[in-house]
């Protein structure tokens, strides 16, 4: 049998922790080559080392999302080092809680720049490579609150929502040979999540509060769990979706 990215190359935002090192693990264990993006670049290095220890081919990046110098560079590394591009997660993300009265200018601008200018720059980047080999896959990390808004989070609501709307347009403009989808997850264990959560006046009860939030399953998501929706989209299992939301979210919006 087959490995379900087998030969492929892919690059991924935000891999040093999170959703994105556990997709990246997994698309490498499926037998892509692996570029590991991070805006710390200690943390990206460390995950390709974790792949290159189980033996597969991968290569720490250090780059902004939100800075075209940077997203350029990003893809040069990774087509210098592999030879081509196949896949682009753009997963890189960040929140910061606060009404809009209470946020910062500064705060707005980071969370924006981070979660939605960041996959304009990096697709932007890739983009031109995929037309010249006349094929790409591009997979965005959304939320499901691009789908139901949340009290206390507007920059991450509105850039998510943004996510959401970026990915179908961006499908309508490059399809059929280039895809575009996004994954939706619910909340997920990943390490910002679980600052926010030892910075609780009560951990315990906010962390019971996130659980609940997936309502079906009453849990947090593992973050390979979420990975492995990242990995049906960047496969060829998805070969005839684009422009698709995929939620992952233990039944949060059964609802909505």
């Amino acid at each position: 049998m087959s490995l379900r990215l087998e030969n492929k190359i892919a690059l991924i935002t935000g891999a040093g922790s999170g959703i994105g090192r556990a997709a990246a693990l997994l698309f490498a264990s499926e037998g892509a080559r692996v570029g590991c993006v991070d805006l710390v670049p200690e943390f990206a290095e460390e995950t390709a080392k974790m792949i290159k220890a189980e033996g597969g081919e991968a290569v720490g990046i250090h780059a902004d999302v939100r800075s075209s110098a940077d997203t350029q560079g990003m893809i040069r590394a990774v087509v210098s080092e592999f030879g081509d591009l196949d896949i682009l997660f753009n997963n890189a993300g960040t929140g910061i809680r606060g009404s809009v009265h209470e946020l910062e200018e500064e705060q707005w601008d980071t969370v924006i720049g981070i979660n939605l200018t960041g996959i304009f720059q990096s697709s932007k980047a890739a983009i031109p490579h995929f037309l010249s080999r006349g094929k790409g896959n591009i997979v965005n990390t959304a939320s499901t609150f691009s789908l139901l808004a949340t009290t206390r989070y507007p920059a991450y609501c509105a850039s998510k929502g943004g996510v959401l709307m970026l990915t179908k347009q961006m499908a309508l403009d490059y399809g059929p040979s280039i895809r575009v989808n996004c994954i939706c997850p619910g909340a997920t264990d990943t390490p910002r999540l679980r600052r926010h959560i030892n910075e609780a006046q009560d951990p315990a009860g906010y962390e019971q509060e996130l659980a609940s939030l997936n309502a079906v399953m009453g849990r947090l998501a593992d973050p390979k769990e979420i990975a492995y929706a990242a990995l049906f989209l960047a496969s060829e299992e998805s070969s005839f979706v684009t422009g698709h939301a995929l939620v992952v979210d233990g039944g949060q919006t059964i609802d909505a």
